[in-house]
């Protein structure tokens, strides 16, 4: 019976030292792909377009140069609505 739960023991040990650095790295992947996810989805791009205009949009643009800026404008700038 000693040797039994010797045994269990030994292979508990094994499998816990093995098994969760794995499911930890896997976890903090996931983690951190879902934060990225996050920030994207709050996320505009600002460049400039052939014709030097500046752009923003949504999505990145492919093959230029571009700033991600967030959506929510920093601390003590004013937005002004679109004054008809």
């Amino acid at each position: 019976m000693l040797l039994v739960a010797i045994a269990l023991g030994v292979a508990a040990w094994w499998w816990l030292s093995s098994e969760m650095p794995r499911r930890e790295h896997e976890r903090a992947r996931v983690a951190q792909a879902a934060v990225a996810k996050a920030e994207r989805a709050n996320s505009l791009y600002r460049w400039r377009d052939a014709n030097g205009n500046l752009q923003v949009t949504d999505t990145p643009p492919k093959g230029r140069k571009y700033e991600r800026i967030g959506r929510q404008p920093d601390d003590g700038i004013e937005i002004h609505g679109n004054r008809d």
